[in-house]
């Protein structure tokens, strides 16, 4: 019987944390020319990086040299512009690193 409890306690913790992943998503994405002129206007950001991701998403990175801020987004092949990390202390790099071990 404990057992049963158990599991029904984790399917219902497992279907929460879904729903609130998924609001989590949707209050993160809008319509792309919305998210771009809000990282324009309210952060200063300009694009600095592009690259298409495995499921065909377009992958930008955002950022402020000036103030230090940063904004990662995909666009999903639906239009949709989801925000996928931001921070600070941004720091454009010249030329590519390379680590020990790496090829040149």
């Amino acid at each position: 019987m404990q057992n049963l409890f158990f599991a029904l306690s984790l399917g219902f913790g497992g279907v929460i944390l879904a729903t609130q992943a998924a609001q989590a998503q949707q209050a993160s994405c809008a319509e792309r020319a919305r998210v771009i002129e809000r990282l324009e206007t309210k952060y200063g950001e300009s694009r600095q990086s592009v690259g298409l991701s495995a499921n065909n998403g377009v992958v930008e990175t955002y950022a402020n040299a000036e103030s230090g801020t940063w904004t990662i987004v995909i666009t999903l092949p639906n239009g949709m512009t989801c925000l996928m990390a931001a921070g600070n202390a941004y720091e454009p790099v010249e030329a590519a690193v390379v680590h020990k071990g790496d090829k040149a």
